[in-house]
């Protein structure tokens, strides 16, 4: 059976959309990427349509058509209405037209997804489910190296989403960290290469993250720096996201720069090593995407 799934170039859609597929790949999946979906026109195939567009009321109904022409869509949902705060922002505007919604609705072979940790923000979609983010453990392998062996570490980018509030939060929490006078690896918008990046990544004794500022507001989904953190360093501080709590009680979660650093200075001292076996076991038997995929195809 053949998956196509919808090409992103850069930014974290890229190694998401890399994740599912690897995944798809090791169940015995043949995977394709697509970059328009009306130029998906073979039968009998299924389609991971994230981040589809139907913007283009012209090619509104080839891309309905192609939808249901699949044997099976596993759709990632936009809500119709964007939660408040952003909901009248420009970047935060539906991208699919309430006929094209209501049409895919109808389709019992399309199954809603999205990683949004509450349903009320889908006010004109239906049956939307929720699938988390995950560890891409296919692409990102343990790699042990005492040269990347840092106290605290960082692997992302800015990520502006349109708001640019992400920059100055990342950088008072550095500010705050770099003052502890402990051994840093934080690498933002070095577009390292996986192999460093994994033993960065593994070799540390504690990852941080740190989230967009909608998503600290609304505390409705976590970013996939979070399981790719817990799956290879084994031990992750995290700005405050409230669904965080019912995922990963037992992250530590900082609300605010000088949280975070006094939550370092308190965890670097201690053998921390059963703990960072633990989410990394953790991780790989429920949090792959692997998983997801298996999720998915039971919905």
């Amino acid at each position: 059976m053949k998956v196509y799934i919808k090409y992103h170039k850069n930014f974290a859609g890229k190694w998401i959309y890399k994740g599912f597929a690897s995944a798809w790949k090791r169940l015995g999946y043949d995977v394709e990427y697509y970059e328009n979906l009306e130029d998906v026109d073979d039968k009998g195939h299924y389609i991971m349509a994230i981040d589809y567009d139907l913007k283009n009321k012209d090619k509104l109904i080839q891309r309905l058509d192609t939808l249901e022409s699949a044997e099976k869509v596993f759709l990632y949902s936009q809500p119709n209405v964007f939660p408040e705060p952003w909901g009248a922002h420009d970047n935060f505007v539906s991208i699919a037209q309430p006929e094209a919604i209501k049409k895919i609705n109808s389709f019992d072979h399309v199954t809603k997804w999205s990683w949004l940790a509450d349903k009320k923000y889908y006010t004109e979609w239906e049956n939307v489910n929720t699938v988390l983010l995950a560890h891409d453990s296919e692409n990102y392998e343990p790699m042990k190296d005492d040269d990347y062996k840092f106290d605290v570490c960082f692997v992302g980018g800015w990520a502006d989403n349109g708001f640019n509030e992400k920059k100055r939060i990342m950088l008072n929490h550095f500010i705050a960290i770099k003052k502890l006078k402990l051994n840093c690896g934080i690498f933002v918008n070095k577009n390292i290469p996986h192999s460093v990046e994994n033993k960065i990544l593994y070799n540390s004794k504690i990852a941080i993250n740190i989230h967009d500022n909608y998503q600290r507001i609304l505390g409705l989904d976590i970013n996939e720096r979070t399981f790719k953190s817990l799956g290879l360093t084994g031990f992750l501080i995290s700005d405050h996201i409230e669904c965080m709590k019912n995922i990963f009680p037992n992250v530590p979660l900082a609300k605010d720069a000088e949280e975070m650093a006094n939550l370092i200075e308190e965890h670097i001292s201690k053998d921390i090593s059963e703990v960072k076996e633990k989410n990394r076991e953790d991780i790989l038997k429920n949090h792959t995407y692997k998983n997801r995929v298996r999720e998915l195809l039971l919905l």
